[in-house]
């Protein structure tokens, strides 16, 4: 109860949240993250996705480029760990339709949820050909700026 009630009272000041505690709530499932961090915490998700399905998964390049319009900065930087870095979202629009061209059939699949910590973001994935063993993984690390891509650092990870 003293607890609760020094909550309350350090609540008042905006000081309660280093020393509250669902535990000590009982029943209580108390998030401490503000409207704003859940609501970016949402946007990273969606972008890690869209990026994922929409512009590295997407065959269509008018649609490829909408996405890549929508979703990143004009600014925006793609770190690519074999071929070194890309700026702009004209060069996303490129390298994410040659790397469509070579393997058009193929699949990104997330194999985790998606992760968010700050204004930054990954997305664990694999890719194939439907209904086959994944050829590819690895792993998307995004920092967001604005409500867009800023920067997307790509790693290779080993097929699980």
């Amino acid at each position: 109860m003293r607890v609760v009630l020094a909550a309350i009272f350090l609540g008042l000041f905006g000081l309660a949240r280093p020393f509250v505690n669902s535990s000590t709530l009982p029943g209580a499932s108390l998030d401490i993250r503000t409207e704003d961090q859940l609501n970016t915490s949402k946007r990273i998700s969606t972008l890690l996705t869209r990026n994922l399905q929409e512009v590295f998964g997407e065959n269509d390049p008018a649609r490829r480029r909408a996405a890549i319009d929508e979703i990143f900065t004009e600014d925006c930087m793609f770190y690519d760990p074999n071929k070194g870095v890309y700026r702009g979202r004209c060069e996303i629009d490129r390298i994410a339709g040659e790397i469509r061209d070579t393997h058009r059939d193929f699949r990104y699949q997330p194999i985790a949820e998606p992760e968010e910590a700050g204004n930054g973001g990954r997305v664990r994935w694999v890719e194939s050909r439907p209904g086959e063993a994944p050829a590819h993984a690895g792993t998307d690390f995004i920092i967001a700026r604005d409500g867009r891509i800023a920067a997307l650092y790509l790693f290779f990870d080993k097929v699980p």
